[in-house]
């Protein structure tokens, strides 16, 4: 009945901040469209909501920095750790396993200006 995720929706403290460190960290690429920002990578992209100037529908409670993200790299998590290192973005935690919606994985955690945790995982073998 579902195929994928389009997208979704991040409530920010500063659209400006997020686009900078989302293109920076992982190269994700900002597109304006109507006065909307939003983050493309692959096919899928996250909508950015501005805190108190959010768009309706919206969730219940939008709230800055209460996102848990995973998201499946097409690097090494080493050249992403060297990635991260050179933008001086400090990981959390990892690499350390764990299981995703196909399986085993290993991943990495680092958080984003909002403090929201972003993890970054490559699976242990090709789907």
């Amino acid at each position: 009945m579902i195929d994928r995720l389009d997208h979704l929706v991040l409530t920010v403290a500063s659209i400006s901040s997020t686009l900078d460190f989302y293109h920076r960290a992982l190269r994700f690429e900002p597109r304006e469209k109507d006065g909307r920002w939003s983050l493309h990578f692959g096919r899928q992209k996250i909508n950015l909501h501005q805190q108190n100037h959010t768009f309706d529908p919206k969730a219940a409670h939008p709230t800055p920095g209460s996102a848990d993200l995973c998201f499946i790299a097409t690097q090494s998590l080493e050249q992403i750790m060297r990635r991260l290192a050179e933008e001086k973005i400090s990981t959390e935690e990892g690499p350390v396993a764990r299981t995703g919606a196909l399986g085993p994985m290993t991943s990495i955690y680092f958080r984003d200006p909002d403090r929201n945790l972003i993890e970054i995982s490559v699976y242990d073998k090709t789907f």
